[in-house]
């Protein structure tokens, strides 16, 4: 189990690189089961995270195990975790449509299928900076709530799920679903009414986008295109 779930860590990361999300900077991470560490990468590029060079961290911020100096906003992870037993993966990344949509004080809106798995909004944590104290991390942790992805104000996204890959493809859709919300703005005049916004109860039809079969498909899927591409072959 732990291994296999060293091999997943490390392919969330090498996904968040090869896929455009983040370039030099951004980390996923995994809980270890029924405990208060989780794993996470040391500090280089997510296109460059290898499972046996993993750290084990708790949620005070202390490093159990592992070799190397941790991400330096790991404690986004740890407090996370701290706030939310049910979180078993988390993402930080910095996809340049969502960090678009901050600066021009668009919130997140359901305009596609897979956008659905935000039915219940995506709050912003406002903040400018890195989150590199324990306070911070909490801060970021409350703006999160009990839902399953925060933005960060001109800096990138924090996703939180049930485990590891369903929080990748979460960052993945969350990114795609900015994407196209930016595109139709565009094609709108900038004008938001005009977007024809999934109400909540469609919305609400679509939340499994992101488990089962569905979400299973979309992590194999980026899971290819990780293995595929070559480091810096998703940078756009």
């Amino acid at each position: 189990m732990t291994q296999e779930l060293r091999h997943d860590v490390a392919l969330a990361n090498r996904i968040l690189e090869r896929l455009g999300l983040s370039h030099a900077f951004g980390h996923a991470s995994a809980r270890l089961p029924g405990t208060n560490t989780f794993l996470l990468p040391t500090r280089r590029s997510p296109g460059l995270a290898e499972a046996d060079r993993l750290l084990t961290l708790d949620t005070e911020g202390r490093r159990v195990a592992g070799d190397g100096e941790p991400n330096s906003e790991f404690w986004i992870h740890a407090r996370i975790y701290a706030a939310r037993p049910d979180v078993m993966g988390v993402v930080h990344a910095h996809p340049p449509a969502c960090v678009c949509l901050t600066q021009i004080g668009e919130p997140h809106r359901v305009l596609h299928n897979q956008g659905g798995i935000f039915a219940e909004g995506v709050p912003e944590y406002s903040r400018i900076g890195l989150i590199r104290s324990r306070e911070l991390g909490d801060l970021v942790a409350q703006t999160l709530g009990g839902g399953i992805a925060v933005m960060m104000r001109g800096h990138g996204i924090t996703t939180a799920c049930p485990d590891v890959r369903s929080a990748t493809v979460a960052a993945c859709y969350l990114e795609e679903s900015a994407a196209l919300q930016l595109r139709m703005l565009s094609a709108a005049g900038g004008d938001a009414s005009k977007l024809r916004v999934y109400t909540r109860e469609e919305a609400d039809a679509l939340r499994d986008q992101v488990s089962g079969n569905v979400g299973k498909r979309a992590w194999e899927y980026f899971a290819a295109v990780a293995e595929a591409t070559p480091i810096g072959g998703g940078q756009h």
